[in-house]
């Protein structure tokens, strides 16, 4: 497991606005080696982020926004840094975040983490025993896994404004650098799943999928 490198006060600045305020497959290149923090009280969960995708909005036919706006997706049109969170199949959360300047559309689809705070709070939040690195990997490996580990839900989190220091869900950087980045077609989708905007740190044990693409 990667452990923390940078002093963990780090964890407690998020990411800034500006950050997020650009074509998202940059941004999801950047994103890889950031950190998921959920905050409570004086405590938080950290994941690293291994892996993402990126949804280019109304040219875009496999995004949320490719329609236009609607209520449920008008997140994904305003100011780019917030919280934009949708139920699918009737059973799990999925985690994004908006990029873009307002009223353009853009996200990013956190599709795996890699656990490294409050474990036990997340295995807890998951209903899995941890007793080795498979079991680890089940806490955050996949965009419904990682959502539940860090109680994500859409009633509690969609519209949240991640560049908030008072917020308790945000992307921090802790000084971490990933050392190589793999781009692939996008998975678990049917419209426009060829495109190569499925961004994985290479190697990396959490990243969600077929296994042959992390060399």
């Amino acid at each position: 497991m990667a452990i923390l490198t940078g002093p963990t006060r780090r964890l407690r600045h998020p990411l800034p606005r500006e950050f997020y305020d650009r074509d998202p497959r940059r941004v999801s290149r950047e994103l890889l080696g950031k950190v998921l923090v959920r905050r409570r009280g004086k405590k938080f969960l950290a994941a690293r982020i291994v892996e993402v995708e990126a949804y280019l909005g109304t040219n875009d036919p496999a995004a949320h926004s490719f329609a236009g706006r609607t209520a449920r997706n008008a997140v994904l049109f305003g100011p780019p840094g917030y919280a934009y969170v949708y139920f699918i199949y009737g059973n799990h959360y999925c985690l994004n975040v908006s990029c873009l300047p307002d009223g353009i559309p853009g996200g990013i689809l956190f599709r795996a983490l890699e656990p490294l705070t409050g474990i036990e709070e997340m295995s807890r939040a998951r209903g899995v025993t941890v007793r080795g690195p498979r079991d680890l990997r089940m806490l955050t490996s996949g965009p419904g896994r990682l959502a539940e580990a860090f109680g994500i839900t859409r009633e509690r989190d969609n519209g949240k404004d991640l560049t908030c220091g008072d917020s308790n869900l945000f992307i921090a950087d802790d000084g971490f650098r990933v050392p190589r980045v793999l781009t692939t077609p996008r998975i678990g989708i049917t419209k426009a799943a060829q495109r190569p905007l499925r961004y994985v740190v290479a190697g990396n044990g959490f990243v969600s999928g077929p296994r042959n693409l992390l060399r």
